[in-house]
């Protein structure tokens, strides 16, 4: 079994499928698990004022122990001194974007609510400011941010996943699945 650090980042390009990883990671470790889109989006999809998100992110990573599916570029500078191990989601553009459009497609039918009780609509994915145009800004800025921090002696322990099937065979190095703890 292998041991956790006590605080781990999650991070990859949008669609990758950070939250779901870090959940997995949280339910195999422990760990308390932070979804980031849960403290910096309001209802109707409004974002949490930038001060606000820094003061919300900087009490989780004051913690010992947490699990953060994700750190923006603002406030990146409370969370990479604290972390002390970087679960990189590099994977090929294909397979983030495949698993972005499927998600925001079947959550605009479905209208299952997703942070703060937020909806997909169809007019939110064709906007210029939408998850799908984003996902084609901060691809390259972000696995650019990956490769280097894994590249670098300095700074936390990185691990790069190039492959979702090679993330989750280390996920299940970390514990009993929580089914078999019982």
């Amino acid at each position: 079994m292998a041991e956790l650090p006590d605080r781990v980042l999650l991070y990859g390009v949008t669609g990758s499928g950070k939250s779901t990883a870090a959940l997995a990671v949280g339910a195999r470790s422990g760990h308390p698990v932070t979804l980031v889109d849960e403290l910096t989006w309001l209802p109707g999809w409004v974002s949490v004022d930038g001060d606000e998100q820094r003061r919300l992110i900087g009490e989780v990573v004051a913690g010992e122990r947490w699990v953060l599916d994700s750190a923006y570029g603002a406030w990146l500078d409370l969370v990479l001194p604290r972390a002390q191990l970087v679960v990189g989601l590099d994977y090929p553009r294909w397979l983030s974007l495949g698993r972005l459009v499927r998600r925001t497609v079947s959550a605009a039918i479905t209208k299952e609510p997703r942070c703060n009780g937020n909806v997909e609509t169809w007019r939110a994915i064709v906007r210029r400011d939408s998850i799908l145009v984003w996902h084609f800004r901060s691809f390259a800025r972000k696995r650019a941010r990956m490769r280097s921090w894994a590249a670098s002696p300095d700074g936390p322990a990185v691990l790069l996943f190039r492959r979702p099937r090679d993330l989750e065979a280390w996920i299940a190095t970390l514990g009993p699945a929580p089914a078999e703890r019982s």
